[in-house]
């Protein structure tokens, strides 16, 4: 079983921002209240709703589309 630290939580919009720019994604445009995000890697630009709790499925979404493995969304997480 997976202790809290290597569990994909829900979070703020804000810490999302804040991640995905660390690991290199560039801020493009927003469209209402989504923030579009450009990334060398990705074939599709990641989109960071402005929720206040992101859910674990968008998390995952965006960390697929721009080639973010696991430890380096918690390695991030830490350092934010």
């Amino acid at each position: 079983m997976f202790s809290k630290k290597h569990r994909i939580a829900p979070t703020n919009w804000q810490t999302q921002v804040k991640v995905f720019e660390k690991f290199g994604c560039v801020f493009v445009r927003q469209k209402g209240d989504h923030l579009i995000y450009d990334h060398a890697n990705a074939r599709r630009p990641a989109v960071i709703p402005k929720y206040k709790e992101i859910p674990v499925t968008v998390i995952k979404t965006n960390m697929r589309t721009v080639g973010m493995k696991r430890e380096d969304y918690f390695q991030i997480l830490e350092e934010i």
